[in-house]
C-alpha cells in the first residue's frame, strides 16, 4: 500500500461513498430528453469521424466503414425507439442526422447496399 504525498488524494471508503451519492444525486437531476439526446449526439459524432468526415487532416485514416454501420445502426434503433417519448421537436433534428449519415455512408461505400440494408434502415427504412 503506498502511502499519499502532498499530491495526491487518496480516497477512504466513506468519501468514496460520498462521491457516488453525489453522482447519482446530479444524474438524477438531469431530464430523460437530455440524457437521449446527448447519448444520440455521441453516437453521431463518432459515425461522422469513422465515416472519415472528421475535420482534421487525417480524416481519411480514420475512416472505419465496419464501425460506422455499427454506430449508424445503434444512432437509428436509439432514435427509432426514443421518438415517441422525445417528440418531434427533439426527434426530428436527431432523424435528419441520422439519414445524413446513412447518405454518407452510401456514398464512401465501395459495394452498395440493396435498399433497406443499408446501417440502421431495419429501424428508419430505406434511406435514398
Amino acid at each position: 500500500m503506498s502511502t499519499p504525498d502532498s499530491n495526491s488524494h487518496v480516497f477512504e471508503p466513506a468519501e468514496a461513498g460520498a462521491d457516488v451519492s453525489q453522482q447519482i444525486r446530479d444524474i438524477s437531476e438531469v431530464p430523460a430528453i437530455e440524457v437521449i439526446t446527448t447519448a444520440a449526439v455521441h453516437l453521431m459524432s463518432a459515425a461522422a469521424v469513422k465515416l472519415g468526415l472528421a475535420a482534421e487532416d487525417n480524416a481519411a485514416e480514420l475512416k472505419d466503414l465496419d464501425e460506422a454501420r455499427k454506430l449508424i445502426t445503434a444512432l437509428a434503433g436509439l432514435v427509432t425507439a426514443a421518438a415517441p417519448e422525445i417528440g418531434s421537436q427533439h426527434a426530428g433534428p436527431l432523424r435528419d442526422g441520422l439519414r445524413s449519415l446513412q447518405l454518407a455512408f452510401r456514398e464512401e461505400s465501395l459495394i452498395p447496399d440493396a435498399p433497406g440494408k443499408g446501417p440502421g434502415e431495419k429501424y428508419t427504412g430505406a434511406v435514398n
